[in-house]
Order: structure tokens, then C-alpha cells, then sequence
């Protein structure tokens, strides 16, 4: 994960030279031609998240629950020891064993060279390169399955030219070593490269290796806050044939900016290269945890943008076929699901249940759709036969389908539909009112707190408050909730710590925001769906 963010003042280097053809390929997982390819050629486009395992050495189900959910590759935080307690030997060829029976791919790698010449409290390459040496008969016969990513966001913002040398050092002591995996390296500036160190130097660094089984990766936060610096800089690799992925990326925004996670997914989709979210859970901010308490059936907005929205994992992803997967693997789809039916519907939420497909492998998840107006859009996976849908609208009328899903990717024909209707938000067990006050005032910006007290007699869990500015007020960060906001409009949706409302309880949303000369407080609120009174 990154720590520290730089300021995106870009420049912009193009690479003409074509890649030079790899002296020798790797056993297993290689690079051609500027791409990441299987043992037996087959394009491999990595769709995964980071997992924190050196923190979390317990929560090893979440493999199993990363894999139901779509992802073909998990990137495992692991430590040498520096920073960290280290990861055994036994403990990463058991992370390996749980990766391959998952059917995921496994990138490893140390993360205590985060931030290195910055943060006094990093690694150095060469240690994290020493660590890989230490576990070599652990990896040995592991490259269908494992890359080796040498150290997560070697250098931070201090002199991050110095990046280079290292580098080409660490790769080559692994190839000395006679590693012949294929080796991720992570950008410096924490990873996101915002002064071009690694793409002016990537020739360099590529050519370094004895195999050419080498990809770069970039981390993806609030430097990429524009769609032009994100397609600018993943297209300057592809135009010079140099491997490349986005290793980590976030997209709720920070006080630092707001990523552009939509055009990140998009273009590595239409570029075809990999991306990996930033993470699975457990984060000290949670707001980039992708799942609530490890639970894959607590999908954080952003768990739910990066799994189920558009160009995303449960879309794009497809098992290596290393695993069966793809083309000359398993090609038979799960039978039809049953009819769902609704329950427990309230205001803002309801329960599905539908009777179970079969397959000849196994189903490994079913994925709820909501049906209307010609299309399709996914709301919902679940491993199980049975998923609760959140944040829906009060009064609102709606069409829910389900799809069974095999661990190939094969996907069934969409079950008989369900019409559900959520119950009005207006009435007395989801009673509210919000109080707005400008708490200071600067130049162009402001800082704003809203309460929302919960008048009613019932917790409200899952809320989501929309109101209006007057006078083109733009929320350029929040805490306790997550903002979206077009034009005028903004909508926010809670975080881990405030998705519950008690009954008589309340919650505080606070943000910063730019402001013209005039600004006027928002005279009307909703939540979830339902007006709520203010004052």
C-alpha cells in the first residue's frame, strides 16, 4: 500500500525501441513481446487484489473467499523480518499450496522496502532480494504459478533517481541466484512514479535482466486523479513492448485527491493488462478495505466497485489455464439456477434465496443481476445460495435475476426473474434529521459537519444521504463517509465505523470543500430515499 503520496506534476517520456526477445524463457509464467504469458503462451491478464497476510497470518480463508468472488491472482504481503515479523519458509510454501488450490495465481512479495530513503524504517532491495535467495527451494518449481515481486515501493520522494541502480542490482542477484520466475518491480515515489523514474528508466532496467522475464508495476492512488495520466503513462509502456500492471490502486478519494479507479479498470481492459486492488482488508484506514471485518459478504462500496461494477473482476477475470482454465479447460457451463424469491425486504434492503445449480467441476459462486430497461447490472456475488442486497432506494420497484459461476469462468444461463419493492423510508421506524453547520472558512475553501440523527424507533444500517449544494460547492474530502458528487448533487454512503445509526443515535460526517464567494447551506436531505428533517 502506498504511504505517502507525491504531487503529480508528470512529465512525459515516450519509448520507441522494441523489446528485445528474452534470451531464455521461464519454466512457467514468462514475458513475449511486451506481455505476460503462461508456460503454454497464453495471454495471462492478472485481476486480483492485495491481501495482508505478514499482518493477518490468521485470516488464511481469505484466499478461498478472493477466488469466489472472481479474481484469478492475489498479491501476498509478506515480510523479511526487517520491519515486520518475517515470514517463514513453512509459511510461505503453505501460502503457495493455498494459492494453487484456490486456483490463483500468487504474487509475493516483502514489503518492508516501502518508502526506502525516505522512511528510515524501510529495507533495501538487496535485503528483500536475500530474503527471496533464503526461500529459493520454496519457490524452486513454482514459476506456473508464482512472480516474485522483489520489494513493495522501494523508494519514496527523496532522490528517487537513486531507484535505478538498486533495482538492476536486485534483479540480476536473483538471476545470479538462478531464479528463473517471473520478477515484478514496484515504481519509487511510494510506488506511483509521479517523476517518472521508472518509465524513463524501465530500457534500462528490463535489459538488465539475463531472462527478460521482468513487469513493471505502478501503484495507482490520488497522483492519478486525471484520465490522461493514467492512459498516457500505461501507454507509454505498451507502445515500447514493456510489460507492465497496475499492482495497487485505490479509488475512494483521500485528503491527497481522488483517483480515477473508472479509467484505470477501463484502460487496463482495453489494453489488456493486469491491476490488482488495493486490499482485501484490515487496512488502519479502512476506507480501502474491499471487504468489512474479512467478511466476503460485506463488500465495501469500494469491494463492490472493484468486484462487481463495470470492467470489473467478476467480469474480466479469467483462470489461468494452468488450472483448466481458458481454452482447452473446462468448457461446460453450470446449470440454471433456480427462481429467486425476496425476503426480508425493508427501505433500503432485501434478502434473495434461489435453489441451487450444479456443474460437473463445482459451482464456486452465483452472481446476482438487477434486470431493466434492456440491461443488466451486477449488484451482488455470493458463494452461497442466498445474498442480501444493500443501498437500495425506498418505494422503488425492482428486477433481480442470479447466474451460476464455475471456477473456469463458465457462466450459466440467468435464472426466471424476482420484482421486489422496497418498503417506504418515510415512516416512523426510519425517521431523521440532519443538521449542516460551516465549522471554518479560508480563502476559495471550507470545512462543513453534518450530523444525522436517527429519529425513529430502529437502527438504519446501510445509509445513503443525498443532498444538494446552491452555489457549485465542490467536497474535496470526507471523513466518515464516502462522497459522490455530480455537479451540484452529492451522494454519501458510510464508512465501516458509521454504517450504523442507532435508534435515537446519531452520526458525524465531516469534509473540506472549494467554495466561490457565496456559501449557502443545503436546504433539503434525504436518506435513503426518505426527506428528513433539518435544523
Amino acid at each position: 500500500m502506498v504511504s505517502l503520496f507525491g504531487i503529480a506534476g508528470l512529465g512525459r517520456t515516450a519509448h520507441a525501441e522494441p523489446a528485445r526477445p528474452p534470451a531464455a524463457l521461464a519454466t512457467g509464467l514468462h514475458i513475449g513481446d511486451g506481455r505476460l504469458l503462461e508456460g503454454n503462451g497464453n495471454d495471462f491478464i492478472m485481476r486480483g487484489v492485495n491481501h495482508a497476510h505478514t499482518w493477518y497470518p490468521g485470516e488464511t480463508r481469505s484466499l478461498a473467499d478472493i477466488k469466489a468472488l472472481g479474481a484469478n491472482t492475489v498479491r501476498v504481503v509478506l515480510s523479511n523480518g526487517h520491519r515486520w515479523s518475517k515470514n517463514s519458509p513453512e509459511d510461505v510454501a503453505a501460502i503457495i499450496a493455498q494459492c494453487k488450490a484456490n486456483r490463483l495465481i500468487c504474487v509475493l512479495e516483502v514489503h518492508d522496502t516501502t518508502g526506502y530513503g525516505e522512511d528510515a524504517a524501510a529495507g533495501s532491495l538487496d535485503g528483500a532480494a536475500d530474503y527471496w535467495i533464503g526461500l529459493k527451494s520454496v519457490l524452486t518449481g513454482q514459476e506456473n504459478y508464482v512472480l516474485i515481486n522483489i520489494g513493495n515501493e522501494p523508494w519514496g520522494n527523496t532522490d528517487p533517481a537513486g531507484w535505478t541502480a538498486p533495482t538492476v542490482a536486485a534483479v540480476q542477484k536473483l538471476r545470479n541466484a538462478g531464479f528463473q520466475h517471473t520478477i515484478m518491480v514496484d515504481a519509487p515515489n511510494w510506488g506511483q512514479d509521479w517523476q517518472n523514474v521508472m518509465r524513463t528508466n524501465a530500457r534500462t532496467v528490463y535489459d538488465a535482466d539475463s531472462t527478460g522475464n521482468l513487469i513493471f508495476s505502478i501503484h495507482m492512488y490520488s497522483v492519478y486523479d486525471t484520465a490522461q495520466e493514467i492512459t498516457d503513462y500505461l501507454n507509454a509502456f505498451v507502445d515500447a513492448e514493456l510489460p507492465i500492471l497496475i499492482g495497487e490502486f485505490g479509488g475512494p478519494p483521500d485528503q491527497y485527491g481522488d483517483p480515477d479507479e473508472n479509467t484505470m479498470m477501463a484502460t487496463a481492459q482495453q489494453l489488456k493488462l493486469g491491476y490488482l486492488a488495493w486490499s482485501w482488508s484490515g487496512n488502519t484506514d479502512p476506507i480501502l478495505d474491499l471487504t468489512t471485518d474479512f467478511d466476503p459478504g460485506r463488500l465495501t462500496d469500494w469491494g463492490k466497485r472493484v468486484f462487481n461494477g463495470p470492467n470489473g473482476i467478476a467480469e474480466t477475470s479469467r483462470e489461468a489455464t494452468v488450472y483448466g482454465g481458458g481454452s482447452g479447460g473446462d468448457t461446460q457451463a453450470p446449470s440454471t439456477p433456480g427462481a429467486p424469491t425476496a425476503s426480508a425486504v425493508t427501505a433500503t434492503s432485501a434478502t434473495l434465496g434461489w435453489p441451487a445449480a450444479t456443474d460437473n467441476v463445482g459451482v464456486t459462486a452465483y452472481d446476482v443481476v438487477r434486470v431493466g430497461g434492456g440491461a443488466e447490472t451486477r449488484v451482488a456475488t455470493s458463494t452461497g445460495t442466498t445474498a442480501t442486497l444493500t443501498g437500495l432506494t425506498a418505494a422503488t420497484s425492482y428486477t433481480f435475476a442470479v447466474y451460476a459461476r464455475d471456477a473456469a469462468g463458465n457462466r450459466s444461463a440467468r435464472s426466471a426473474t424476482v420484482d421486489v419493492t422496497t418498503k417506504d423510508g418515510g415512516g416512523p421506524d426510519t425517521g431523521c434529521s440532519v443538521g449542516y453547520r460551516v465549522a471554518n472558512e479560508w480563502g476559495n475553501g471550507f470545512q462543513g459537519e453534518i450530523a444525522v440523527r436517527n429519529t425513529g424507533t430502529a437502527a438504519i444500517t446501510d445509509w445513503t444521504l443525498a443532498f444538494s449544494f446552491a452555489n457549485g460547492q465542490v467536497i474535496t474530502h470526507m471523513w466518515g463517509g464516502t462522497p459522490r458528487q455530480t455537479g451540484a448533487a452529492v451522494t454519501v454512503t458510510p464508512a465501516s465505523y458509521t454504517a450504523t445509526i442507532p435508534a435515537g443515535g446519531s452520526i458525524t460526517l465531516g469534509f473540506t470543500a472549494d467554495r466561490g464567494a457565496t456559501n449557502s447551506a443545503p436546504t433539503a436531505f434525504t436518506l435513503n430515499g426518505g426527506a428528513c428533517a433539518t435544523g
